[in-house]
Formats: C-alpha cells, structure tokens, sequence
C-alpha cells in the first residue's frame, strides 16, 4: 500500500525544536497554532502529508530554520476537539531533502527531494550489528537505565535493519544532535555503527556511574 503513496514535490512542513522524525515512526502531534490548523485542514482535504524537520540549532530561533533533512508523514489518524484544536498521529514515510522555501505564510512549504537508504554491507552484517543494539540496550537496562520492555520485545520482531535503527533511535536515543545525524545518514550499515558507538560509550557511562555509587541509591548521590 506505502508504495502507491505518491510524495508531491511542495509540503508544508512543521518545525519543531529537539525533533528528528524517523520514517515508520508514530509521532503524536497536538496542533493548536492557527497556522498549523490551517495547514492540518488542507492537508486532510489533499493527500494528508506534511513533513517534519527539527529547528537547527545553529539558525536564528525567531526563524524556525529547519534542518536541510527531514521526514514526510502521513496522517493515520486525526481528532478535533471541541476547542479548534487537533490531536493526530503522524507515522513517518520517508526521508527528504528540503530544498527551498516556497512560501512562508499562511505556513511554511517547501520543496523537498525524496531520499533513498542504501547500504555499503551485506544484509548479515547488518542483521549483527542489530544483535549488537539489542545486547547493549539490554545492558543499559541493567545498569538502570529506562528502556521500555514492551519496546524491546517489539524491536526483536523487527527483522528490517533499516526500521530496526530508525525506531530504535527515535524512541530511545536522548540526544537530538545524534538523532538528527542518523537522520542524514542515508547508508543503513554507517547508520546502525554510529548507533552501536553511541550505546557503547553510553554503556560505559553508566557502569562507571554504578562502579563509583557503589551501594548508594540514585536519591543519595547529591549527599555522598
């Protein structure tokens, strides 16, 4: 069915700061700016996309300047409250990139280039790599960090490697500088290693937090 989805070549585009959005991903969206109501109604008379792009960082706050990639998600569900307010939920379709403004009111569009994943590996390596993931999130959650079991048993269920790191890093990674580069990072197999590291050091992180706590609790720590 994904496949007759035809991504048009101008989208409104929502800007939302700390956000990388990741294809197959469900994201919750309250709308309640006038802008994006507007935005949200034609898109539901159309072909109900609109594309999500984190604020970069380094831009002007008073402009919104999104990053050069985003994602296009389409609406799977949409309810409007009594107030003129919407909550729907947005899942991610596919990564673009954003290539000029077209307009900025009454809300942002711009023109945007589809962009296609591809991998310098083989599938096995992948599929390790995967492993690898799962092993250290399962370790993270010893050391006591919050991983959501419900999560990690799906993620197990997914055999694509390309879902696999997106979700996984959509849901569980913190760190929206990391996320937005996984974004941009079209090859599965750099994509998955770049993730892998960053659980790596995560990993050490937290074994050395537990080696100097020792015995104390978390809500000692501040009186040690």
């Amino acid at each position: 069915m994904e496949t007759e989805i035809v991504i048009p070549q101008e989208l409104a585009v929502m800007t939302l700061p700390d956000m990388a959005f990741f294809p197959q991903a469900l994201l919750p969206l309250h709308i309640f700016e006038p802008r994006y109501r507007l935005m949200l109604e034609r898109t539901l008379s159309t072909h109900r996309q609109f594309a999500v792009a984190g604020i970069d960082p380094a831009g002007d706050p008073t402009e919104e300047r999104g990053h050069r990639v985003a994602t296009v998600g389409i609406v799977r569900a949409c309810n409007q409250n009594d107030d003129g307010t919407s909550n729907l939920l947005l899942q991610g379709l596919i990564r673009v990139e954003c290539l000029g403004i077209v307009r900025e009111r009454p809300y942002r569009v711009v023109r945007v280039r589809p962009l296609a994943s591809e991998s310098s590996a083989p599938e096995p390596e992948n599929r390790k790599l995967c492993q690898q993931v799962e092993q250290l999130l399962d370790l993270k959650k010893k050391l006591g960090a919050e991983i959501p079991a419900d999560f990690a048993s799906f993620l197990h269920s997914v055999d694509d490697p390309e879902t696999f790191v997106d979700l996984a890093a959509f849901t569980l990674c913190r760190d929206a500088a990391l996320k937005q580069r996984l974004l941009e990072t079209l090859d599965v197999h750099r994509r998955l290693q770049i993730y892998t590291r960053a659980l790596c050091q995560e990993v050490e992180a937290l074994g050395l937090r537990r080696k100097l706590q020792g015995d104390l609790a978390d809500e000692d720590i501040a009186n040690n």
